[in-house]
């Protein structure tokens, strides 16, 4: 079927059928369509979640813009909601880039951003209905190359099987890279294999899971990650950007034509961040800190606005307080800005003396929640964990933005971490009802004080890698103790689900074994487990009983320290010495915590 007669059956036929139809017809302002046959190459950003959550991705549309500025013909797609699925699958039609519905399988490069484990069914969901074999042995010499990266990627052995290569660290240098080097390879005559290899063999940030074996001792444990070849890395390395500022911002996002998650402009004013938090994933391998500059920040924020309509900028980091030179962009921002009707939002705050100087900076703007991620709130946990805040910075904090007119405070807490006691549950709702009393006595008033507490999963790359994941019979009496605690009725707690957070415990930190269990979930009908309407938690455990997959062997065990990781042979900054000697230092501060009590 030619592709304009294929659009039209699409549109006319599938289209009326589906809920929210809009999502899969494109035309959005600021995509670019692109003729395949005179682009450099063509390249299909995948986000394997539904269009309202990919849409809110910075990094899809930065990536969109890198590769529309390099001459590609660069397009996006997402994974379609059940209905429309079912429709494709009737009318044996083929999932298809939105900006000139090509299928899938005819892209030279189509590149998965893995931001959330529990989504890796919705890989296999539109690789499938995309016409592209789903494992990457079955692929032929010049069918579309199938990469990964993003956070998923720092342990990629639980899609290894799916991926013909993962890219770690930055994708601004690297997707580019991979890109040109395959269309130069296409036709060449070359196995897939060795134009695989000789990707993989220039640089040190490329993993192909071909070319590694992973070999096991009699108990289950890993004995090595073995190499395959001799011309490819034997440890993978980031890829890394140096001169941050460089990178252009995309300056002409897309506009959604539907509602999605954040519908906002969006700058990443830095990356990496300056703390170590033992829990943390990202401030590990996001490392060095680098930084956008004021001047570079506002313009491009302001062209983005001209370019867009949107009546929010949001000014995204690990830790936006943390950027050198806070207050200067906040207050030129501010500056730019408000005169225009459009509010400024800093999403991720450190808890320090900066904070409530951040109520004044943003006074004249239109205002919104405050949202903090305290994490802990006892200072014993909380160096254990290594976040050092402090909590009257918190609570001055609250008090000058109720002094301001801000209503609304949300709070990110954690439960589940090494050495938890009742008396850390007591902290999380005893510092929530507090901020509420205080914005009850500074405007006459109760404010809206919302605790989303999480679920403690240790990520891969953390000193916390070692430990094990909680019980679901423990977050059920933890979640059920926090519920019987909470008095003031403006205070809301949100506690995460336990069987998802199980679920994403063995898809963190499983190795290549597990890649089989998602396979098999995925054929047995699991799809979009991220939502709430569509997660099947019986399937998944019903398959891992069938393959003979134990839980708690991945998720409950503690792991020795010279243990072999699944992830081990992907490199971080300072190494795997460093997470041990930190991993060592916290048990020392839980067996101290242990004697104090």
């Amino acid at each position: 079927m030619m592709k304009t007669a294929f659009r039209e059956h699409v549109i006319g036929r599938l289209l009326p059928r589906v809920q929210c139809p809009a999502q899969y017809l494109g035309g959005e302002p600021n995509s670019v369509r692109r003729d395949h046959t005179t682009a450099r190459g063509s390249v299909c950003l995948a986000f394997p979640d539904t269009y309202a959550l990919g849409m809110s991705h910075h990094g899809l549309q930065v990536l969109y813009s890198l590769m529309i500025d390099a001459g590609w013909a660069c397009e996006r797609v997402f994974t379609p909601l059940p209905d429309f699925e079912a429709a494709l699958r009737a009318h044996e039609l083929p999932l298809y880039g939105l900006e000139t519905f090509t299928p899938l399988r005819e892209f030279d490069v189509l590149g998965f951003s893995l931001q959330y484990e529990i989504c890796y069914t919705n890989v296999l969901t539109m690789l499938d209905l995309g016409g592209i074999a789903l494992h990457a042995a079955d692929r032929g010499d010049d069918d579309t190359l199938v990469i990964a990266g993003g956070p998923g990627a720092q342990n990629p052995e639980l899609v290894a099987p799916f991926i013909d290569l993962f890219v770690i660290g930055d994708g601004e240098s690297s997707l580019p890279y991979v890109c040109e080097r395959w269309r130069e390879l296409k036709g060449s005559g070359l196995s897939r294999e060795e134009k695989l290899a000789s990707i993989a063999s220039g640089v040190d940030w490329a993993y192909v899971p071909r070319f590694y074996d992973p070999i096991y001792h009699e108990d289950g444990t890993i004995a090595e990650i073995r190499r395959l070849r001799d011309d490819v890395p034997e440890s993978i390395r980031p890829c890394v950007v140096d001169d941050f500022d460089a990178i252009p911002l995309p300056t002409r996002p897309i506009v959604p034509l539907v509602e999605t998650a954040h519908d906002r402009i969006a700058i990443e004013i830095m990356r990496g961040c300056p703390w170590q938090c033992r829990f943390c994933q990202s401030t590990v391998i996001k490392r060095p800190i680098r930084c956008r500059s004021v001047e570079t920040i506002v313009a491009a924020a302001l062209e983005s606005y001209r370019n867009t309509g949107h009546d929010e900028i949001s000014l995204l980091s690990l830790s936006t307080s943390d950027y050198p030179d806070f207050e200067r962009l906040v207050t030129r921002m501010s500056e730019v800005f408000t005169p225009l009707g459009v509010k400024i939002s800093l999403p991720s705050l450190r808890i320090n003396e900066t904070l409530k100087k951040i109520p004044a900076l943003l006074a004249e703007g239109r205002r919104g929640g405050l949202t903090l991620a305290p994490e802990v709130a006892r200072d014993d946990m909380r160096e254990q964990i290594r976040k050092p805040i402090n909590n009257d910075d918190l609570y001055d904090g609250a008090a000058e933005a109720f002094r301001r007119g801000w209503r609304k405070v949300k709070l990110y807490f954690m439960c589940g971490l090494p050495g938890e006691r009742p008396a850390d549950l007591d902290g999380i709702v005893e510092m929530s009802e507090r901020i509420a009393r205080i914005g009850r006595d500074v405007t006459g008033r109760w404010p809206e004080v919302v605790a989303s507490v999480s679920n403690f999963i240790p990520k891969p790359h953390t000193p916390y890698q070692w430990n094990g994941i909680h019980t679901r019979e423990y977050f059920r009496w933890a979640h059920k103790y926090l519920r019987s605690k909470v008095k003031v009725r403006s205070v809301t707690l949100k506690c995460h689900d336990i069987e998802r957070s199980m679920l994403e415990g063995i898809l963190t930190r499983g190795d290549r074994r597990v890649a089989a269990a998602v396979e098999e979930a995925w054929r047995r009908g699991a799809r979009l487990d991220a939502w709430t309407e569509h997660f099947q938690p019986r399937l998944w455990w019903s398959v891992f009983d069938d393959l003979g997959i134990d839980l708690t062997f991945y998720s409950h065990r503690e792991r020795p320290i010279d243990e072999v990781l699944p992830w081990d042979h992907i490199f971080i900054k300072y190494g795997r010495a460093y997470l041990a000697k930190e991993q060592t230092r916290s048990v020392v501060q839980l067996e101290a915590m242990a004697e104090a009590v």
